[in-house]
């Protein structure tokens, strides 16, 4: 994971971001806001895993759910089993080790499911995903902090904040379905389809509870943003939005 260099927003952008309370899409398609909750589904899995697939296929089923943000991380401990997988970052995989011990895992496994940084399965059975989606999303204490997304900026409303604060990350993702031949290893032969691959994941910083804007940078092509509110060290999830 990278840290960003940090620049003021824009006056203009800071006073429309949060003039309104942040609660519809603002006029123009400029700026993304989410005034109720995404349901954040990370799937930490391997082009090296023979167990995976099914995980890979139930994230893409369950992106084309509204309220839903899915994501999928590589991680690289199985490429030692003779496939590297094209995807996979040490950042990715010290983020799915930071989850295990507050979600009472004894250590990292593949395929695995973390909703809303609270709740981990393996992912592979679709019926138990969508009803964990389901409770994840019927358990939220409150709509959270505002967030809002426009060119260049993220700006995060004031709410009620941990005593810790939260953790504000940037993920870039590719929301097309990506087909990958595999030539070794436990997939040998065979052809993976993935969906929303996380490409990059930068923290911002750090929100205590008041209004915040900050810069982030444009992004790649094809590439769609979203930004995590999380407490620290594999915490759960307080907000998210996508754009």
């Amino acid at each position: 994971m990278r840290r960003s260099t940090k620049r003021p927003c824009s006056s203009l952008t800071r006073l429309v971001l949060l003039g309104l309370g942040l609660t519809m899409p603002l006029v123009g398609g400029t700026a993304s806001a989410w005034a109720g909750q995404l349901t954040v589904v990370e799937l930490f899995t391997s082009q090296g895993c023979s167990s995976c697939p099914p995980a890979n296929a139930n994230l893409a089923t369950i992106s084309r759910r509204s309220g839903v943000l899915a994501l999928s991380f590589g991680v690289t401990y199985w490429d030692r089993l003779g496939w590297k997988d094209i995807f996979a970052r040490p950042d990715y995989t010290q983020r799915q080790v930071a989850y295990e011990k507050p979600l009472g895992q004894s250590g990292p496994f593949t395929p695995q499911m973390v909703v809303n940084g609270r709740t981990s399965l393996v992912g592979n059975d679709l019926a138990e995903v969508e009803a964990v989606i389901t409770a994840a999303a019927a358990a939220r204490p409150d709509a959270g902090p505002s967030l809002a997304l426009s060119a260049g900026c993220v700006a995060i409303g004031s709410h009620a904040s941990p005593a810790a604060g939260l953790d504000v990350w940037l993920v870039r993702y590719d929301p097309s379905q990506v087909q990958v031949p595999v030539h070794a290893g436990e997939n040998s032969g065979r052809t993976l389809p993935h969906k929303n691959v996380v490409h990059d994941l930068i923290r911002l910083g750090h929100w205590k509870g008041e209004a915040l804007s900050l810069p982030i940078p444009a992004p790649p092509p094809g590439m769609r943003t979203a930004i995590l509110l999380q407490a620290p060290q594999g915490g759960a999830i307080a907000a998210a939005t996508t754009d």
